[in-house]
């Protein structure tokens, strides 16, 4: 069996065996957790940093988790609500006037982080440096004409909804969501992840790997069962080194531009899972927590084509809550079972679909230390 490193739990015993197992198969490096009522009771690691396999993945090794960043956005969003800064109700443009244009006036702020807003895309092409230019790119999505009646569909805001939560956390906080997310959620919980990562972490990155079935070695993101070949639909074509670059660790794209590990994603989303505490700091109210998996929208996705249940922010999944990243990783968050299940690698998988095995696998295994 592949040797893997950190400590855990008797009871959870099948992650670490969950996580040898994935190594000894497609993972390279990669690490998962597990928090129960808020405490870590898993913590492991193995494998490599680089393709060649000459680097050791190590406990503070952290790489980008593309949409796993999503939840962190949405959980801002969540500790500002539960502040009585922010009424998840209210029209956008009480925060952000400028976006009441091209008929959006009507666009609440729930539309945002359900994916109902009809903004799943940028109408005019975008390059990936001009992601990096946020108010020219938050001023193209206040111009834009929703594709449907808000509220009434919904379609996966795979880029575009991170640009528009954090416009709105920007307006009322007077700061970078990237900001806020370090002061106010990061630094109390002590948890290593990063919307914007300072220079001096760049020595702990893996970088992100390619799918074994990318021909060129790259892919470009595109929603299942579009073409993944030299460019993508619509918006912008981001490809996988994209994330290996500096300008992209430098950057505060809240939907997918994040860096951590499973430790680090886990220490921050085990918050809803304990009633709005973990170890000690509290950032939201229990009631406050329900809100993520206050149900917005249950139907057909219009974009990725597969039937979706949308709370605030978060994908809801029977008892539990989440959402993954572009190629593998994922966070499982059961309020009930008070249970958190991260998994965070570098090779990524294109399997074609909404899943991928691995994290699928440390999930059950996570239960079976349950039971």
């Amino acid at each position: 069996m592949i040797e893997v490193a950190g400590s855990y739990d008797r009871r959870f015993t099948a992650v670490r065996d969950a996580l040898a197992q994935s190594l000894a198969a497609e993972d390279v490096g990669a690490s998962a957790a597990v928090h129960l009522d808020g405490e870590l009771v898993v913590d492991v690691w193995g494998g490599h940093t680089d393709a060649g396999r000459t680097v050791a993945w190590e406990r503070d090794t952290i790489t980008n988790v593309w949409s796993v960043t999503k939840t962190m956005t949405a959980l801002c969003a969540l500790i500002l609500a539960d502040r009585g800064e922010l009424d998840l109700a209210a029209p956008v443009a009480r925060y952000w006037p400028e976006f009441a244009a091209a008929g959006k006036q009507g666009v609440q702020v729930r539309h945002l982080l359900a994916h109902t807003a009809g903004l799943p895309d940028f109408d005019d092409p975008l390059s990936v440096a001009d992601l990096y230019d946020w108010p020219s790119v938050t001023a193209r999505l206040a111009a834009q004409a929703p594709r449907w009646e808000p509220g009434a569909l919904a379609g996966y805001h795979s880029l575009t909804q991170g640009f528009l939560v954090g416009e709105v956390v920007r307006r009322i906080t007077g700061r970078p969501l990237g900001e806020f997310f370090a002061e106010q959620v990061a630094a109390p919980l002590g948890a290593d992840f990063h919307i914007g990562l300072p220079a001096e972490h760049d020595h702990r990155v893996a970088p992100v790997l390619a799918p074994p079935s990318a021909p060129s070695g790259d892919l470009v993101a595109a929603p299942p069962g579009a073409d993944r070949g030299a460019s993508a639909a619509p918006g912008v074509g981001i490809r996988v080194s994209d994330a290996n670059t500096l300008a992209w660790r430098r950057a505060h794209i809240p939907s997918v531009s994040g860096f951590g590990n499973a430790r680090s994603v886990g220490a921050v989303q085990s918050v809803l899972a304990g009633g709005g505490t973990a170890r000690g700091v509290r950032l939201l109210s229990a009631a406050g927590c329900e809100r993520a998996r206050e149900q917005q929208y249950r139907g057909v996705d219009q974009i990725l084509g597969a039937s979706m249940r949308y709370g605030m922010g978060y994908g809801i999944f029977d008892r539990s809550c989440g959402w993954g990243g572009w190629g593998g990783s994922l966070v499982m968050v059961d309020l009930d079972a008070r249970l958190t299940v991260s998994y965070v690698m570098n090779q990524m998988l294109d399997d074609g679909g909404l899943g991928d095995h691995r994290a699928l696998g440390i999930v059950i295994a996570a239960y079976e230390g349950l039971s």
